[in-house]
């Protein structure tokens, strides 16, 4: 069980007070009632395989800021921060595939979209790109992408930029593991209404990222969180920011998807 101080709970609680009306629409969003045919769905996982995969990036940017993962091999000072870290690490890049096997997130996601037929190509381009050693925003737009899904990714990567630990792990903790779960649960149950087992990889995605983000993962978040802001109102409220601009951003990426599925 993870127990946090009295005055933690009452900053997070603040946070999640300001993001309430932006988590509600959110879960409220059209998005989810247009993705219940497979050529919808392939369209949807086309947008969101980059939240998939930007999502690692953020994890790997707070392992790198509170673990060694350099050789030399030498103890950093956050014990907890890198137990936690290296905690969800473990179930992000290397969950069980329901196959025997273990996979990252991001492979189960891909293997689900090979199985409907979801086309790769936005996303096989752009990392393709950057294994050809281009940056990350030149990446973007060299592999022509739509504008939802590199003003969605240009966020996550100006908040690693940023080099503010709090704001970070604020947006991993608000824009993915605490949001995942409600999401998800509104995707699932459409997929399963509508197509009845011909996306069984993709719910099997969903339904490890509900049991993780809402049972441990989360907590854990939340917890990382409480721990790297302690007292100080300044490192709160850089959290704060970054959890409304991640909210802001997941919104205008959903709201991509809703317009290119009207076509």
């Amino acid at each position: 069980m993870i127990i946090m101080p009295p005055s933690a709970q009452e900053r997070l609680a603040r946070i999640e007070q300001v993001l309430a009306p932006q988590r509600q629409e959110l879960l409220d969003h059209p998005v989810y009632q247009r993705i219940g045919d497979a050529d919808a769905l392939k369209v949807f996982m086309q947008y969101h395989v980059f939240a998939v995969w930007d999502f690692m990036s953020l994890l790997k940017a707070l392992q790198l800021k509170l673990t060694c993962t350099t050789v030399p091999w030498l103890p950093t000072e956050n014990n907890l921060g890198r137990r936690l870290v290296n905690e969800i690490v473990l179930g992000e890049e290397s969950d069980e595939d329901g196959e025997g096997g273990f996979r990252s997130h991001f492979e189960l996601y891909q293997n689900s979209m090979q199985q409907i037929g979801a086309d790769g190509y936005f996303i096989d381009r752009f990392l393709q790109r950057l294994e050809n050693g281009r940056d990350v925003t030149a990446a973007l737009y060299e592999a022509d992408l739509p504008r939802p899904i590199v003003q969605f990714v240009t966020n996550t990567f100006d908040l690693i930029a940023s080099d503010n630990l709090c704001a970070i792990a604020s947006g991993f903790t608000y824009g993915r593991e605490d949001l995942l779960p409600g999401v998800f649960q509104k995707i699932v149950a459409q997929v399963n209404q509508e197509l009845s087992g011909s996306a069984s990889k993709f719910v099997y995605y969903l339904d490890r990222h509900i049991e993780l983000d809402g049972d441990s993962h989360g907590p854990m978040a939340h917890r990382l969180l409480s721990h790297l802001c302690g007292d100080d109102d300044h490192k709160w409220q850089a959290a704060e920011d970054a959890a409304v601009r991640s909210l802001e951003a997941r919104l205008l990426l959903w709201n991509g998807m809703y317009d290119a599925l009207a076509y």
